[in-house]
């Protein structure tokens, strides 16, 4: 019998201790069945407006079970729409009470929840799509990248613009050697969440808010954070950096093959102790086999590198002005891509060029990706494998950022020996009923 959603969480609580510590009973929770790609799946949905709703949309012909959220206006649109399912506040509740009746879950919580929910999700055997960035901390990421392996389940983060057909023909670009040897990687997004300032404010008798902060600790409630703002806050989320950048980097992480970065620095405004920057800069090595660091750059708030605000299109328009993009810089050229298009630079270089022909088969759509691979095993392009390495490298730059210090780290420990502050900020505390499985408390 599998074991209940608190019997598990108390047994790694037990054991775990500290970063390295990942328990993740490989052995006590069997490996989901395969089955018919007709069969319906029995889904959870735990964060259910906004983007959860979006997800829920998206994901059509199986059969949705409960729904969970904090915010009763969310929820009572669903049960609208699916009255024949289960209604939750609490995620643990949904788990502790119907566990065996699931699949799968989905995941479109706040930033700081996705690791506590997920991990849960995880430990029982479900399969899990979580929006992204996949986790709150680095630890996390690592810890769930693990939970996900050793339960052999389907897992997919939400990052949808991985499955268009312009990522992949970028991605064959780079490959085919089109700009030769890539040497340094731009990218960039002007969205900028900043700011956040806690402002108490009266409670709405829609939100059970206590539940709403879940790991975070303790405080009254504050305006301009949920449904929409939370972002701004490095209590429940990670500013722009970590909203866009695991749309935007996925490409060159994709496209170059990358794993861990070996360091990162990054500048921006003053430090705020509750609210992200309007601007961050940061710059990544990632090791090569040629001895040769991959330089990565990473810009947002419209703050760019002066590559990027100086390299034109061909309209003559500065890439700066593009609103996000990738920048390639290869030994024979350059190469700009977005979500939807890509320029081979400087243009009258690649007259004629004749692209290579596709190898990269067409996604059958991100959300299917993930429903096909519960069922029958078939792979996800974004599985939390690879999404959470490139979480991960999202994460170390805001680590970064906040330590005002240079990284500088050995990724196979997620030890930082020389930025103590780093180091803290690699994980956190969590309060009591709401940590990470195979985590703990943190350190």
């Amino acid at each position: 019998m599998s074991p209940t959603r608190r019997q598990f969480l108390s047994r790694s609580l037990q054991l775990s201790g500290g970063l390295a510590a990942v328990i993740y009973a490989g052995n006590t929770v069997a490996a989901p069945r395969r089955r018919s790609a007709n069969d319906q799946l029995n889904i959870a949905a735990i964060g259910v407006g906004n983007k959860g709703k979006h997800n829920i949309d998206e994901i059509r012909g199986e059969n949705w079970v409960a729904f969970c959220d904090v915010d009763t206006t969310f929820l009572n649109a669903c049960n609208a729409q699916y009255p024949g399912a289960t209604l939750y506040r609490d995620y643990r509740k949904l788990f502790d009470e119907i566990a065996g009746k699931l699949d799968a879950v989905v995941v479109s919580t706040a930033d700081h929840t996705h690791a506590p929910a997920t991990s849960i999700a995880l430990s029982l055997g479900k399969h899990v799509y979580c929006e992204k960035p996949l986790t709150h901390t680095v630890a996390e990421a690592r810890t769930i990248a693990r939970l996900a392996s050793g339960h052999k389940v389907a897992t997919q983060m939400g990052i949808q613009i991985h499955a268009e057909p312009n990522y992949r023909r970028v991605v064959e670009l780079i490959r085919s050697g089109a700009i030769g040897t890539v040497h340094e990687v731009y990218s960039w997004c002007n969205k900028g969440w900043s700011d956040g300032r806690f402002v108490e404010a009266r409670l709405p008798a829609n939100l059970d808010w206590d539940l709403w902060l879940g790991p975070s600790r303790q405080r009254p409630f504050c305006s301009d954070i949920h449904p929409a703002n939370w972002r701004r806050f490095w209590e429940f989320g990670t500013g722009t950096f970590g909203d866009m950048a695991c749309h935007i980097m996925d490409l060159p992480f994709w496209a170059l093959d990358l794993q861990y970065p070996t360091s990162v620095s990054a500048t921006g405004p003053e430090v705020h102790p509750d609210g992200a920057p309007a601007w961050c800069q940061a710059t990544y090595e990632f090791p090569r086999a040629d001895g040769d660091p991959l330089k990565f750059h990473w810009s947002d708030g419209g703050s760019h590198f002066d590559l990027v605000k100086q390299t034109l299109d061909h309209s003559g328009r500065s890439l700066a002005d593009w609103g996000l993009g990738v920048l390639f810089v290869g030994d024979k050229g350059m190469l700009v891509a977005d979500y939807g298009q890509s320029q081979l630079l400087p243009a009258d270089r690649f007259a004629g060029f004749v692209p290579p022909a596709p190898s990269i088969p067409d996604s059958i759509g991100h959300w299917n990706e993930w429903l096909q691979a519960c069922k029958t095993g078939s792979p996800t392009t974004c599985d939390f494998s690879y999404a959470g390495r490139l979480t991960e490298t999202v994460l170390l730059g805001t680590v970064a950022y906040r330590s005002q210090q240079p990284v500088v780290w050995d990724p196979s420990t997620l030890i930082i020996p020389d930025n103590p502050l780093a180091q803290h900020l690699l994980t956190k505390e969590y309060r009591r009923g709401f940590e990470v499985v195979g985590l703990g408390r943190g350190d």
